[in-house]
């Protein structure tokens, strides 16, 4: 097709010429002439150079075979399409069927976005993902550690405006690894195992405005991958069985997750998943935040919203240097979960229907948090969750600002076993049992807080059992409490 397009351009341009010079012989002297012929073909082979390079960027699948009905397999077309090093793969309107992963080896091909203009659709009916996209850059995201064939051959893969459906249990959407600069836009994930799946190695990732949904795995699973740099923001990530944003076995710092709607992706199989986990068993996660999002469902057993989980309380910096921020949280059985964490700082977030916490902090150092709205709306049904905040085994944090409503279960605050926890000007409307259980604490500080009772007959707004060396202030009380109003 390349070539005939491109004699065709080239006939049609030396006709022209020809034309042209032979209509001006005898209106200019042979010397001039020549010069003019020259000029002419000169200019005819800057417009071919222009012609050709054309060609050569815009590779379309169906140029190389595939046809895009739905049902021929189109594996051989779309790979030779991926081969060719035309860079820009475009992808018609169709339904492009695929058997086997499509292998995109930057360092032989060269730069190449994937792109279906928001009209084409891949049905992956093999095992793997649709697309796997191999670089080989070993360096950092410092740029003297960027090897010039790295910038030559593979910067900045682009992955955009493609449907991917999984046909086969094992398929997912798109993997990367090795990758510099990747960049996902306008993907849809669905009905696969993972929706993307970064390993090994990569660096300045850019996730943005995708729909990773009802996937029988993880929506974005960071699986055994040294990562720095990594933005994932305006997408719905809901409905992935086993996590929305899940972090494993990893090396990860600078993850920052923004503006997006992360839904039910956990289920009753897999009852411990959440929203977004960052589990730092094994590796380290630092460094990143969570802003702007809404994280909710679904309240099995032990479901979380957020959760960090670290090696231990003897390593629990492993996972931490994180701002939760401005987001809000509901109907899970834990909305924020911080195990064996360090230096997170949770503020500014909304938080209702913690079936068994809202804030579960355990075993965990230098946690600050501050002005939090715990609220219970009776719009939202139903009315059995706790919504209480329990750190246990804490030391070194700081809570101020709190504002609480309508809690139920022993406390609205629990603080045990934990030292060095300062506690102040926070607000506790109408809990069922105490308003702050203080238990076997030290070096702790209480001071400036609200309590308002509306419990049952009996109940204290504050609970003290054993501790040492701690300076308590008991909370105003007020006459408020006789009326509080319905709950």
């Amino acid at each position: 097709m390349v070539m005939v397009s491109t004699s065709f351009f080239c006939v049609l341009c030396f006709s022209v010429v020809k034309s042209t010079a032979m209509r001006f012989r005898f209106a200019i002297q042979p010397t001039r002439r020549y010069f003019f012929t020259c000029r002419c073909l000169i200019l005819v082979l800057l417009l071919h150079t222009a012609y050709a390079q054309q060609e050569r960027g815009v590779a379309l699948v169906t140029e190389y075979g595939a046809i895009g009905n739905g049902q021929s397999d189109d594996s051989q077309a779309i790979q030779e399409a991926v081969d060719s090093g035309k860079g820009e793969i475009v992808f018609p309107a169709g339904t492009y069927r695929i058997s086997k992963t499509i292998e995109v080896v930057l360092e032989k091909i060269g730069p190449i976005s994937l792109t279906g203009r928001g009209t084409a659709r891949i049905i992956m009916a093999g095992e793997g993902p649709a697309f796997r996209i191999l670089g080989t850059h070993q360096g950092t995201a410092g740029p003297e550690t960027v090897q010039s064939r790295v910038w030559q051959r593979e910067r900045v893969p682009v992955v955009d405006g493609l449907e991917i459906v999984g046909d086969h249990p094992q398929a997912s959407g798109v993997q990367l690894e090795g990758t510099m600069q990747a960049t996902i836009s306008r993907l849809v994930v669905r009905e696969a195992l993972h929706g993307i799946h970064l390993t090994k190695r990569n660096r300045n990732v850019i996730i943005s405005d995708s729909h990773l949904y009802h996937n029988r795995g993880i929506g974005i699973f960071l699986d055994g991958v040294n990562l720095h740099q990594i933005n994932i923001v305006g997408s719905h990530i809901s409905y992935n069985q086993q996590g929305g944003i899940v972090v494993q076995r990893s090396e990860i710092r600078n993850l920052h997750i923004g503006t997006c709607d992360i839904e039910a992706n956990m289920s009753e199989q897999y009852p411990g998943a959440a929203n977004v986990f960052l589990d730092a068993r094994e590796g380290s996660i630092r460094e990143g935040a969570i802003t702007g999002s809404t994280l909710q469902h679904s309240h099995f057993s032990d479901s979380a919203n957020i959760r960090f989980l670290g090696p231990g309380p003897e390593l629990n910096q492993k996972v931490g240097h994180f701002a939760i921020a401005d987001n809000a949280l509901s109907d899970v059985a834990v909305n924020v979960h911080l195990k064996n964490a360090r230096g997170v700082t949770i503020t500014g977030n909304t938080m209702w229907k913690g079936f068994r916490h809202n804030l579960l902090v355990e075993d965990s150092s230098n946690i600050v948090i501050g002005a939090n709205l715990f609220d219970r709306n009776p719009d939202y049904r139903p009315y059995d969750s706790q919504n209480t905040i329990r750190l246990e085994g804490v030391s070194d944090a700081t809570l101020t600002g709190l504002h609480l409503y309508g809690t139920l279960g022993e406390a609205a605050i629990q603080i045990v076993n934990s030292e060095w926890i300062h506690l102040t000007d926070s607000t506790i409307l109408d809990p069922a049992g105490c308003g702050i259980l203080f238990e076997n604490n030290r070096h702790s500080r209480i001071a400036g807080n609200v309590v308002r009772q509306g419990g049952e007959s009996g109940s204290e707004p504050f609970c003290i059992r054993g501790g040492d060396d701690n300076l308590i202030e008991e909370p105003f009380t007020g006459e408020s409490h006789n009326n509080s109003g319905p709950r």
